[in-house]
């Protein structure tokens, strides 16, 4: 996976673990087409092979936006036709990162609104920092949510509490994200980022086909009836009955040493 962004930077975070920055604070972190593309392509090629890559931790730059959403500047002027081929990218970018086969932890480090909260919400999980904002403003610009929005929203706080967020378009604070579901923990400001690095550092020392095959059952049982759920369950589990990594962290256990995981 290449690095040479122009939209966003992806840097190491110790072993197994990077961070992807939102990278337009000039612009509230906005994401205009270029960054579509490009988060495409990230989460794309995570797909097809995440390498070494265990954990993924999101967050923006610049201390006050995790990212506004759709950059209305940009869209301003765009035909029917132009909007309508912007959103597709959009739209595929979040079928890839949804479809990614490692952990993705948000780490929201300040505002988080329209497709900016769409994205967050689109994580395995949501750290935020103390006075943090959310919203989802789609209804007071003429459109609704666009990136999965409707979907995962209602999952996360319920679905009157959604219903109430999305049409009024009304922002919302850190406690009432955390008290509703929506994010794990409150961080500081200055501690946010290291925390979030720290829960990603600890996933990525489990074994990695286990996390995947966790990710994907879980993907599943929100999406279908608890018989079938748990039917996927079961071959998630028995998939990885054979693997390296179930032989090594038996026999760790038994040595009483901390297992060394390859992903096999």
């Amino acid at each position: 996976m290449r690095t040479d962004f122009e939209t966003i930077a992806i840097e190491p975070a110790g072993e197994h673990v990077a961070v992807l920055c939102f990278d337009r604070p000039e612009r509230a972190n906005a994401m205009n087409t270029r960054m579509g593309l490009e988060l495409r392509e990230v989460f794309m090629d995570l797909y097809v092979d995440p390498g070494e890559l265990r954990c993924l931790v999101v967050t923006g730059r610049g201390g006050r936006v995790f990212s506004a959403g759709g950059d209305l500047k940009d869209r301003d002027g765009m035909t029917e036709v132009q909007w309508q081929h912007q959103h597709a990218i959009f739209e595929q970018m979040i079928r890839q990162l949804r479809d990614c086969p490692i952990p993705v932890i948000a780490a929201v480090n300040g505002a988080a609104y329209a497709g900016g909260c769409e994205f967050a919400l689109c994580c395995d999980f949501l750290y935020c920092a103390r006075g943090a904002r959310f919203a989802l403003t789609e209804t007071t610009l003429g459109i609704i949510p666009g990136a999965c929005g409707t979907v995962n929203l209602p999952q996360a706080v319920g679905e009157r509490r959604a219903r109430e967020i999305i049409y009024t378009g009304a922002p919302f604070s850190a406690e009432d994200a955390l008290a509703w579901g929506l994010v794990n923990r409150i961080c500081e400001p200055e501690t946010l980022l290291d925390e979030a690095i720290a829960t990603a550092t600890r996933i990525a020392g489990n074994a990695p086909l286990s996390i995947r095959q966790a990710k994907k059952s879980m993907t599943i049982s929100t999406q279908v009836d608890r018989a079938s759920g748990y039917a996927f369950e079961l071959e998630a589990y028995r998939s990885l009955v054979g693997s390296e990594d179930r032989k090594e962290g038996v026999r760790a256990f038994v040595e009483k040493r901390k297992p060394k995981f390859t992903g096999k």
